[in-house]
């Protein structure tokens, strides 16, 4: 079966080179990007996962917000997208599309950035972050992106990032807490209230949400309550049957998108096995896994 995997990560080298001549340090600060398939593209497709993938490419999160000021913070992100534009182009056997790079130090630029977005033929949405700069994605200065990417119809990529304030982050878990928390704070910034066809897609299956969608029930009130199930979610939890069950069961068949976060997870390209195996594991009706696999991606960048 055709398998589009909405939720995959490239760091393209010449952006790379770019960020290293600004922070020599990148690759010891954030170890994790370390893999080879994350940088070389050779390498990315001597070890692709299977003949019937195609993967949506975003960038890993060295972003240039977080380096430089706001004018060349989005000349690099500007930058960077042409460059993902051009490895969708050029790899079309192997790639689906690509997710653009904003520059949050520079909301002006960046809602101008969306509008490259929304008329490329190669990008199909922008990435958000958890928190940009020390402040939550939700905080009110941010709000013309939700703004400007409700009006274009450009879906929106909700990336975890850590919370510096946090002495003791981690990757086991700090993450899954970061996005339970974002989500919590756009819904309560009435988000879908204000943009109601705003599409976010919440990467790590909604993270804590599932799990704790009693507390969701009876703490918050009906209509933010509500509000959580109108995010996106991907299967990107490293296997785990059952959780993408619990899942799929909170938010539907129809919100859930295959993404596996690859190249992460699993030496060296990704957990892209592991996440087909558990999904074929739930037994779902061929309809139910047509539209998990490629069809809610492809209604999700159309607009439907």
């Amino acid at each position: 079966m055709k398998k589009i995997d909405s939720f995959a990560h490239i760091l393209p080298k010449n952006y790379y080179q770019e960020m290293l001549k600004i922070d020599k340090t990148i690759p010891q600060k954030f170890p994790f990007i370390n893999i080879p398939a994350l940088v070389d593209l050779d390498e990315r497709i001597k070890t692709w996962p299977a003949k019937d993938i195609k993967q949506v490419l975003s960038f890993a999160n060295i972003n240039a917000e977080d380096f430089t000021e706001p004018n060349e913070a989005a000349q690099l992100a500007q930058a960077g997208n042409r460059e993902l534009a051009k490895i969708i182009e050029k790899f079309p056997d192997y790639f689906e599309s690509g997710v653009g790079m904003l520059a949050l130090n520079n909301v002006k630029a960046s809602c101008d950035i969306l509008e490259e977005i929304a008329h490329s033929s190669s990008l199909v949405g922008a990435q958000i972050f958890t928190r940009h700069l020390g402040k939550s994605i939700a905080a009110p200065e941010y709000e013309p992106i939700f703004a400007t990417a409700a009006k274009l119809n450009v879906p929106l990529w909700l990336h975890p990032v850590f919370d510096v304030r946090k002495p003791d982050n981690n990757l086991v878990f700090s993450w899954e807490y970061e996005l339970s928390q974002a989500m919590l704070q756009l819904v309560q910034a009435n988000i879908f209230e204000k943009y109601p066809t705003i599409k976010i897609i919440i990467h790590h299956a909604g993270a804590m949400v599932p799990f704790f969608a009693g507390r969701i029930n009876h703490i918050l009130p009906q209509e933010q309550a509500v509000d959580f199930k109108k995010f996106y979610v991907d299967t990107a939890i490293l296997g785990n049957a059952p959780a993408l069950k619990l899942a799929l069961d909170y938010y539907g068949s129809d919100h859930v998108l295959f993404g596996t976060d690859a190249p992460f997870g699993v030496k060296p390209a990704g957990a892209t096995k592991i996440i087909v195996d558990a999904l074929e594991e739930l037994n779902l009706p061929v309809t139910k896994m047509e539209d998990i696999f490629y069809k809610n991606y492809q209604k999700l960048v159309s607009g439907e």
